[in-house]
C-alpha cells in the first residue's frame, strides 16, 4: 500500500503539468491574417472594467514565455518516470545497508513569503530521490506556522525530509544595515557557512524557487567540482547586449554577465577553509574576514545587495566558481526579450526562478500557472482506486471561468501508475466550457 500512495504522490505532479496546457490556452487565439492562412497571435488577458491602455499596465508580456510550458511538461514526464523506476528499485532490493546522506538544502523567508517558501519545498520535496534535510531562515513570528505547516503533510511525504527552522541571525556588527541590504534577510545567505558549521555542503535557493527536476540531478555538480571550486551559480545573462552587469554595474562582477546567487550551491567546508583574493589587502581573507569590509567598501556602490557581493568576491576568484547552464536558474529575463537561454530550449527548464514577483501577478501568465499548480498539489479533485492501480487528478481545468469567443474542448488527465509499469496514461475525460 505505502509503493500506490507514493505512485499516487508522483503522478500529482504530472497531472498538474498537463493542466498547463490547458491554461497556456488561455492566453492564445488563431487568426487569420490577409489571405496568408492562420496565425497565432498573443492576446493577453483583460482587466474587467478596465479602459484601453489597461494591457500595458501589467508591464511586459513575451510570447516566449508561453512556450515553454511544453518543454517543462516533457522534462516532468521524463523526470518522473526517472524517480518511479530509481524508487522502484530501491524497494525490490530493499532497504540500502548503509543509508546515503541527506542533501541539505536551505532557503530563508520574511515577510510575506511563506506560502512560497512552502511551495518551493514542496516542489523539492516531490522532485527528490535522496532524503532531504531543510534548513529554513525565518522570522521568529513564521516559525510556528512552518512548522504547523510542514508536520500537516502526511507521513509518506513528511518521512522524506527532516527540517529545522532558525532564527534570521546577523554578526552584532551592523546586523541592521546586513538585514536591510536589498531585500529583508536576503544576506543571510552569505552567512551559511558560519552558522551551518557541520554541514559540508548545501543548495541555497530563494523563495521564488520551483524544482522541475530531481534535486539529486544538482546537488550532482558537487561531484564535477575540481579541486579549487566551492561554489556553483547560473550566469545572470545569456546575452551581453541586454544583461545589466556589464551595462550598469559600478563594482567589478563575474565573468561577462555576472551571476544570479538565486540558485547557489556551495561546499561550505572549502568556503570556510579558502583565502580569498580581494581588492582590499594584499593577502588572501577568509570568508568571515572578507564580507564586512567588502560591504563597507562597496555599499554605496551596489543594486543588488548580497548578490553584488557575490559577483565582487568571484570577479576575484573565477577559479573558485563552476557555472552551471541556465536552465536551471530560469527567470522571466530568459524570455521577455526574446529567448535566449538555449539549455532550456534544447532540454527543458529544470528550476524555475519567479523573481519580478512574476508568480502574483498576471506579467508573466506562464510563470503563474506551473506556480499555482505546484501551490495546490495535495488538493485532490477525483480519485478512483482499483486493485492494480491508482487514478488521480489535482489540476481540473475546467474550473477556470473560460472566456473565449469560440467554445473549447479540455481535458483532465488521469494516470494509471501500477507496479513494474512506471507511468502510462489510462485516459481523458472531457469537458467544455460554459460561456458566459
Amino acid at each position: 500500500m505505502r509503493r500506490y500512495i507514493r505512485a499516487l504522490a508522483l503522478c500529482t505532479v504530472f497531472a498538474v503539468f498537463s493542466g498547463l496546457y490547458v491554461y497556456s490556452k488561455l492566453f492564445y487565439a488563431d487568426v487569420s491574417v490577409g489571405g496568408n492562412g492562420p496565425k497565432r497571435v498573443f492576446i493577453p488577458p483583460r482587466v474587467p472594467g478596465a479602459g484601453r491602455g489597461a494591457a500595458e499596465k501589467t508591464g511586459p508580456q513575451s510570447p516566449h514565455c508561453f512556450t515553454w510550458y511544453n518543454i517543462c511538461l516533457r522534462v516532468s514526464i521524463v523526470s518522473l518516470r526517472y524517480i518511479m523506476r530509481q524508487r522502484g528499485q530501491v524497494e525490490a532490493g530493499g532497504a540500502p545497508s548503509r543509508p546515503e546522506p541527506p542533501m541539505h538544502l536551505a532557503v530563508v523567508a520574511c515577510g510575506e513569503r511563506l506560502e512560497e517558501t512552502l511551495t518551493m519545498i514542496k516542489s523539492a520535496v516531490l522532485f527528490s530521490l535522496r532524503h532531504l534535510y531543510l534548513h529554513i531562515f525565518a522570522e521568529d513570528q513564521l516559525h510556528a506556522s512552518f512548522m504547523e505547516a510542514l508536520e500537516s503533510w502526511p507521513g509518506f511525504i513528511r518521512s522524506r525530509f527532516n527540517y529545522t527552522v532558525y532564527s534570521i541571525s546577523f554578526p552584532s556588527e551592523n546586523a541592521a544595515e546586513w538585514k536591510k541590504l536589498f531585500k529583508p534577510c536576503a544576506s543571510q545567505r552569505l552567512f551559511l557557512p558560519l552558522i551551518l558549521k557541520d554541514v559540508d555542503s548545501i543548495v541555497y535557493v530563494d523563495s521564488d524557487i520551483l524544482f522541475l527536476q530531481p534535486v539529486d540531478r544538482l546537488w550532482a555538480f558537487l561531484s564535477q567540482f575540481n579541486s579549487s571550486q566551492l561554489a556553483a551559480m547560473a550566469p545572470e545573462h545569456e546575452e551581453p547586449r541586454i544583461a545589466w552587469y556589464n551595462r550598469f554595474a559600478r563594482h567589478p562582477f563575474y565573468g561577462r554577465t555576472g551571476i544570479n546567487s538565486g540558485v547557489m550551491l556551495m561546499n561550505m567546508t572549502r568556503m570556510r577553509s579558502t583565502f580569498f583574493k580581494n581588492d582590499m589587502t594584499s593577502v588572501g581573507l577568509r570568508w568571515e574576514e572578507l564580507l564586512m569590509p567588502l560591504l563597507q567598501k562597496y555599499k554605496l556602490n551596489i543594486t543588488w545587495g548580497d548578490q553584488d557581493l557575490l559577483n565582487i568576491i568571484f570577479h576575484h576568484n573565477p577559479e573558485s566558481l563552476l557555472e552551471f547552464p541556465c536552465q536551471w536558474n530560469y527567470r522571466p529575463d530568459h524570455c521577455i526579450y526574446g529567448s535566449n537561454c538555449a539549455s532550456a530550449e534544447e532540454d527543458g527548464v529544470y528550476i524555475l526562478h519567479g523573481n519580478r514577483g512574476v508568480y502574483h501577478d498576471h506579467k508573466q501568465p506562464a510563470f503563474r500557472a506551473v506556480y499555482e499548480a505546484i501551490r495546490q498539489v495535495g488538493v485532490p479533485l477525483c480519485v478512483r482506486f482499483s486493485k492494480t492501480s491508482v487514478h488521480y487528478s489535482i489540476f481540473n481545468p475546467c474550473k477556470f471561468n473560460i472566456h473565449h469567443r469560440s467554445p473549447l474542448i479540455f481535458f483532465c488527465t488521469f494516470l494509471c501508475a501500477q507496479p513494474g509499469y512506471g507511468l502510462n496514461l489510462e485516459g481523458f475525460i472531457f469537458c467544455s466550457d460554459q460561456k458566459k
